[in-house]
């Protein structure tokens, strides 16, 4: 019998830091969610798990700082763009190993090459190792060297949308503070159950034939990369859910329903 297709689950920038707080991290929920997540690995042993995570409050101010994307010295915000991720990376580390997931870090600054943005290259061998003997890899939302334009900035989507053709993920888990997808922004009374690239391009168009804000609540490049993958990737699904529901990653990696679930067809 073959292993089991893995789960990526990627920890969103703003559940586990407070992003209107510089270089504040959410410690009460980023632990929880390090529970959840070690709990379903000691439940399921044999299922091959990899966490991402994005920047929050640490990235985004650094950049902010620098005045990113047009900063006055590219290096110097590159460089610190990168550190302050790293800091972030650091303690989401301790908080998954001190729940007892074997996790590993993989930092995509010392791996991957891109071009104008996107993945060119990544040697992939040691996380599919790692993979394959019960080791948890975990990577963020990260600065990376570009053979265009000196250095990009590679978001937690970026990275598994360029990680799902070669590891074939069965389900992509982005944890955020939405319950999911709103239908109806920003009165965030109706969720889309179920979003499809169709759904989604005439829920854009009556947008903006209405003159409406964002549908999403400024989710809208998510669902977008998203929407891309599984068009790509349809036997890939995507759920996007909250991790300030207790419980609420477990019961998704246990495969019940949470959330905004996107598919390529209904």
């Amino acid at each position: 019998m073959p292993p089991p297709r893995p789960l990526f689950v990627k920890l969103g920038g703003s559940v586990i830091t407070h992003k209107e707080r510089a270089f504040t991290v959410r410690e009460a929920v980023l632990q929880r969610l390090a529970a959840e997540l070690a709990a379903f690995h000691r439940q399921h042993p044999r299922q091959p798990l990899l966490v991402g995570h994005g920047s929050g409050s640490f990235g985004h101010w650094a950049a902010r700082q620098h005045g990113w994307p047009h900063p006055k010295n590219r290096r110097a915000a590159l460089q610190a763009i990168a550190e302050a991720a790293a800091r972030l990376h650091q303690h989401v580390l301790r908080a998954l190993r001190s729940a007892g997931l074997p996790a590993w870090s993989f930092p995509p600054s010392a791996m991957a090459l891109a071009r104008e943005g996107r993945v060119l290259h990544w040697d992939l061998r040691a996380i599919q190792h790692a993979l394959r003997h019960g080791w948890v890899p975990v990577l963020y939302g990260d600065v990376v060297l570009d053979a265009a334009q000196e250095g990009a900035i590679l978001s937690t989507e970026d990275l598994f949308a360029a990680l799902t053709p070669r590891l074939q993920p069965a389900r992509i888990l982005l944890v955020g503070v939405e319950p999911g997808v709103w239908r109806d922004w920003p009165h965030r009374t109706r969720l889309w159950e179920v979003l499809t690239p169709a759904q989604w391009a005439a829920a854009q168009q009556a947008a903006q034939a209405a003159a409406a804000p964002d549908v999403t609540g400024g989710m809208a490049a998510k669902v977008r990369r998203m929407l891309e993958l599984v068009t790509r990737h349809p036997d890939v699904e995507v759920r996007i859910l909250s991790g300030l529901e207790p419980g609420a990653l477990h019961r998704a990696l246990q495969g019940s329903p949470a959330g905004t679930r996107i598919v390529a067809h209904a």
